[in-house]
């Protein structure tokens, strides 16, 4: 076992349990994060320590709810404890449901992608930590994309859920790193422990001694899904273009009724975007319902995921789009909510210059002075190493 990777939790309980010693326990996490023999954190934790509540992120504690629905508090139906959500009422750990706690333990399945709202709920969990006399243990599991940075940073005038956090859009940093970075960028006070994975290298891709993956939400369905995840996420704002989400590639499939997937694929194919690939696909964007809805599209593949650049990816593929089929067809339609592409954006730059017609070359430039400076800040929280840094587009 010695040489055999291990997430943090398996660390947590076999290496650092001075940390977890006569203390109560709280426990932010959900039914992804399991340790290296595939058993649930908090099983682990119920058995193991004093666990007097739990918290539950965006989908809730069990993984259940769909993205963006809005999850109750319980009590656990065996273990006779509150299950906090963090996705409800509030999205910040109250002083209520901290009152019996003296350490958070945040154990959860992450994509280093911001958008991805668990990085929202990792930066509450500090913050009131903080301002609570709380300690907090980072738990830490591997990410898609460790190696690469992308995208524009949060600008002040668009925080939001989805946009919580000073980072770009990709930030290839794991929970531990990230919430180190958080607690000096935000200037909190407040002590972080973080259980390292043991033989952790900034890989991409999952080893045979990981544990098995699990959904950390209904639709990231795959490893693959998780890495694609920040590329086409923008269709949460640009309605009329399908992601594929209740299909069994979702992330990865682009395709609406207006697109021919072999000139798009084409298109893209033709700018070399590094690390990813495209070829035609036509699919049914309801699969489990009654009535088929057929679509032409692209099947994007990520073949090197050191080199992949997911926003760089969307720009390109965006101006693609426009390019082939026009902007009005993009943009101009009835469930398209600009608002909401911005948010996810954490900017309005990126449409404007989109609808200004400028090239994603000129666009994905705009970024990269504020990205030098956050990967300068970053690599002082990197803890695991194995892998080059990419920083050029």
């Amino acid at each position: 076992m010695m040489n055999c990777f291990l997430p943090g939790i398996d660390v947590l309980l076999q290496q650092k349990r001075k940390w977890l010693s006569c203390k109560r326990i709280g426990l932010v996490s959900h039914a992804a994060a399991v340790d290296s023999k595939g058993c649930p954190s908090a099983n682990r934790l119920h058995s193991e320590t004093r666990l007097t509540c739990l918290m539950g992120p965006e989908h809730g504690f069990f993984g259940t709810a769909n993205a963006g629905e809005l999850c109750n508090d319980i009590i656990h139906p065996s273990w006779d404890i509150p299950v906090f959500s963090l996705y409800g009422k509030t999205r910040k750990p109250t002083p209520s449901m901290l009152k019996n706690v003296d350490t958070i333990v945040f154990d959860i399945q992450d994509l280093g992608a911001r958008p991805y709202t668990f990085v929202s709920t990792l930066r509450y969990v500090l913050e009131a930590a903080s301002e609570n006399n709380k300690e907090v243990i980072i738990a830490d599991r591997p990410i898609p994309l460790p190696n690469i940075t992308d995208g524009p940073l949060t600008e002040n005038n668009f925080s939001s859920f989805v946009a919580m956090v000073p980072s770009p859009m990709s930030y290839g940093m794991t929970p531990g790193e990230t919430a180190l970075w958080l607690k000096e960028a935000l200037s909190l006070d407040l002590d972080v422990k973080v259980a390292r994975m043991q033989h952790y290298k900034r890989q991409t891709e999952r080893q045979s001694d990981w544990p098995p993956f699990l959904p950390p939400s209904p639709a990231i369905v795959s490893w693959e899904s998780a890495a694609c995840f920040p590329a086409t996420v923008f269709c949460e704002g640009l309605q009329s273009i399908d992601c594929g989400r209740k299909t069994c590639l979702p992330f990865q499939l682009i395709g609406a009724k207006w697109i021919n997937g072999k000139e798009l694929a084409g298109s893209l194919s033709a700018q070399k975007l590094p690390g990813v690939e495209f070829t035609p696909h036509r699919y049914n964007t309801r699969p489990c319902t009654g009535t088929p809805n057929i679509v032409d599209g692209i099947w994007m593949r990520i073949t090197d995921p050191d080199r992949f650049k997911p926003i760089v990816t969307t720009v390109s593929l965006i101006c693609s789009l426009q390019e082939l089929y026009g902007t009005n067809q993009v943009w101009n339609k009835r469930n398209t909510r600009s608002e909401w592409f911005d948010k996810l954006f954490g900017t309005d730059s990126v449409r404007k210059a989109l609808l200004d017609g400028e090239n994603s070359k000129t666009i994905s430039a705009r970024w990269q002075k504020d990205l030098a400076i956050f990967n300068k800040q970053r690599q002082k929280h990197i803890l695991y190493h194995g892998k080059p840094f990419q920083m050029k587009v």
